[in-house]
């Protein structure tokens, strides 16, 4: 007989419904749960949590205004902004970026560059912020790229204004560029400011003229949907152009300079005397600042550091040369304040000088001397015997003491950054670097050699204060700053400083006629260009020498490698009677500077005053000028 259990009814009723109770409680516990939460969410929370969703909804874009232009003084626009197409990417809107950087090559071309800087971004820039990919699509990449865009999420095609220069090198050397923002730039930027800025200057005025040039950001705030897309702009703060530099520099003026120079290494300096308004800025060799702009690539780049004729060093700002003779216009000038001091008495000028007992023989540039000259004579012909004569009598302090005023050894002032400031030496001047002062230094200091160092804007400035009549100018790019919008104009006043000590002014108007017989007379050492001219010029010549030459031997220009033979300078002011234009040209390893820089200044003072562009007749020059 089978033994079947008989089931308890009752008690497996009593059990489910046990269990169905604490379902129940369960369920009803968590429906309290869920109305707790969203109370919490609707009451307590709301502010909150409406902040978040309208800032996934609405994304500030930051709008980059547009550049001030750079314009010269007759409104020739040497830095100027033109639309480009970028592709641009927002890192916090990608999943997998490697994958989404190897999708884009395969439309739009990539090089390792626009890789290396769009990776050097992601480390430095907000995540949240547009980052350039690749700058200057071409129209045919700009449309291939925008059929495929819906593909593309957190990419963004753009048009955007990129900085030009539309005469290429044409006086880089004082417009400088702009560059993308580095990582010790970004640290000290204002981030506000900035924001969604990628280039700031580096160099020369767009350095200089920053905060005037960069203008104000603005912004759009855009209503966004879930994946990021935009759907509408809500509101729109427009941006505020920067304002636009005018300046004095002559952009035609500029151009013959350079032409005038070529291939030579060297620098020009024309300003105004009676302002202190550059009129050229000249450095060459010149180098293209465009391919700075996006970042110029690595090859380029080492090219133009390892080209041996350093384009990049700007010689106009920072060339330090030995002023040679063109010192001795100055000097001129201080020996007429030296109390019984007679500039008609002779000295003897047998072609060479000594201090006793030393037996060095400190040689003058004309082999067999000039005999008796006087002051006049000594200016004029450029005898260096007469001035290393005059620097004993001097003596080294007098000479520091009574250049200094004209700007040696010190900044000008000019309106763009890392001016070099020369060396106006003297014994103090050795002896803070623990060397000795020797009589000998003295001498050939007398001819702007040694340790005196000038740049070619020192010379300038210095000859434009004789041409002022003792009164030298602050030097100034910058004439005025215009409002793109308003054209609201701001002048530049000229500044000038203290005017230079002098026992009597009528001194200036000796010297003043000594350095115009330098270019009128025919004994003169710039002759050359002042036999033909239709108005008077006052300048002085100068041979600066780079290598030494040793006791015993001679300097035969022919035999002596290029890099080694003596730089040409000349410094000069015209009209004598009304002056428009003070000049300094420096030529490296040119010669003399009577026939390699006299010539050049001639043809900037044509320009000038005549306002002819035509080649002056320069009457040849000796072989053995200085």
């Amino acid at each position: 007989m089978l033994n079947i259990p008989i089931k308890d009814h009752f008690r497996e009723t009593r059990l489910f419904n046990a269990r169905l109770s604490v379902i129940g409680v369960i369920i009803l516990i968590l429906i309290f749960s869920l109305l707790l939460r969203l109370i919490y969410l609707q009451v307590w929370a709301h502010r909150h949590y409406e902040t978040l969703s309208q800032a996934n909804r609405i994304k500030p874009i930051p709008l980059q205004p547009p550049r001030g232009l750079i314009l010269d003084r007759n409104g020739v626009i040497l830095a100027q902004n033109y639309p480009v197409y970028t592709l641009e990417i927002i890192p916090e809107q990608v999943d997998d970026m490697n994958s989404l950087l190897e999708e884009i090559g395969q439309v739009v071309k990539l090089n390792d560059t626009d890789l290396k800087n769009f990776r050097k971004q992601l480390r430095e820039r907000p995540r949240f912020e547009n980052l350039v990919l690749r700058s200057h699509l071409t129209e045919e990449e700009a449309a291939r790229f925008a059929v495929k865009r819906p593909y593309f999420n957190g990419v963004e095609l753009e048009a955007r204004l990129r900085r030009h220069y539309p005469l290429t090198g044409l006086g880089v050397h004082f417009l400088g560029y702009v560059g993308r923002i580095n990582e010790q730039e970004a640290e000290h930027l204002d981030k506000a400011a900035y924001r969604g800025m990628e280039h700031i200057g580096k160099l020369g005025l767009e350095a200089s003229y920053e905060k005037v040039l960069l203008g104000r950001v603005g912004f759009e705030n855009v209503e966004t949907n879930a994946h990021g897309r935009s759907l509408r702009i809500l509101e729109r703060i427009a941006p505020v152009a920067g304002k636009n530099l005018y300046l004095s520099i002559d952009a035609k003026l500029q151009a013959l300079a350079e032409q005038a120079l070529g291939q030579r290494r060297g620098a020009i300096i024309a300003l105004e005397p009676a302002t202190g308004a550059i009129l050229a800025f000249v450095s060459t060799p010149t180098y293209d600042p465009n391919p700075f702009v996006s970042g110029i690539d690595p090859t380029s780049y080492q090219g133009l550091l390892n080209d041996p004729n350093k384009p990049l060093i700007n010689r106009a700002l920072n060339g330090q040369y030995a002023p040679g003779s063109t010192i001795k216009a100055f000097l001129g000038l201080a020996a007429l304040e030296l109390d019984g001091f007679d500039p008609n008495r002779p000295v003897a000028c047998p072609g060479w000088f000594s201090l006793p007992p030393n037996a060095h023989l400190f040689r003058d540039w004309k082999k067999g001397g000039h005999g008796a000259v006087n002051l006049h004579d000594a200016v004029v012909q450029s005898c260096d015997v007469y001035f290393y004569k005059l620097a004993v009598t001097m003596n080294i302090e007098a000479m520091k003491n009574f250049l200094a005023p004209f700007g040696f050894g010190a900044k000008t002032g000019v309106d763009i950054f890392n001016e070099s400031e020369g060396i106006l030496p003297s014994p103090e001047w050795k002896a803070a670097r623990g060397q000795r002062w020797y009589p000998g230094e003295t001498v050939i200091t007398g001819i702007g050699q040694g340790s005196l160092l000038a740049t070619p804007l020192q010379l300038a400035s210095a000859m434009s204060a004789l041409a002022n009549h003792g009164i030298r100018m602050k030097p100034q790019l910058v004439h005025a700053i215009v409002d793109a919008k308003t054209q609201a104009t701001q002048n530049i006043t000229p500044e000038a400083y203290a005017e230079i000590p002098l026992k009597d002014k009528h001194h200036i108007d000796i010297e003043v006629q000594n350095l115009t017989d330098v270019v009128h007379s025919n004994r003169g050492t710039a002759y050359g260009i002042g036999y033909n001219a239709a108005y008077k010029i006052a300048g002085k010549t100068g041979t600066a020498q780079v290598k030494s030459v040793a006791q015993g031997q001679s300097y035969s220009e022919k035999a002596t490698p290029e890099r080694y033979r003596d730089h040409a300078l000349f410094i000069s002011f015209a009209p004598v009677n009304d002056p428009k234009v003070a000049i300094a040209v420096i030529v490296e390893n040119g010669g003399h500077g009577g026939s390699a820089a006299a010539p050049i200044a001639r043809k900037m003072m044509d320009h000038v005053i005549l306002g002819s562009e035509s080649t002056p007749v320069v009457k040849p020059a000796e072989e053995n000028d200085e």
